[in-house]
């Protein structure tokens, strides 16, 4: 498969990971949303990786995986936090982080 077919794949990824951020309303699924943009650079590193036969690319999907998974777990902390203390998790009604 050409280099294109890889970047195109990862483009459409991207966008709809962006969609998801920009009109969802529910943490979880904004946390999906950013997780499916890390894989979509992902997948760019991996086919610029082996277009350019080189190792460079794969070094840095697993140092954006090890990111990504930091990410999720202290996102996953503050969501619990705040729907223990508000018993919602809705996005419009966390305007502010207060104590």
């Amino acid at each position: 498969m050409p280099l294109s077919a890889y970047l195109i794949m990862s483009a459409i990824l991207f966008s709809i990971g962006v969609v998801g951020v920009l009109i969802r309303r529910s943490p979880l699924v904004i946390f999906m949303s950013i997780e499916l943009m890390l894989n979509a650079v992902n997948l760019s590193f991996v086919a610029f990786s082996k277009f350019l036969d080189t190792a460079d690319g794969q070094m840095f999907v697993f140092l954006v995986l090890t990111v990504a998974a930091a990410e999720v777990v202290v996102g996953l902390a503050i969501i619990v936090s705040i729907f223990r203390t508000r018993r919602t998790i809705d996005v419009d009604e966390m305007n502010a982080l207060r104590g």
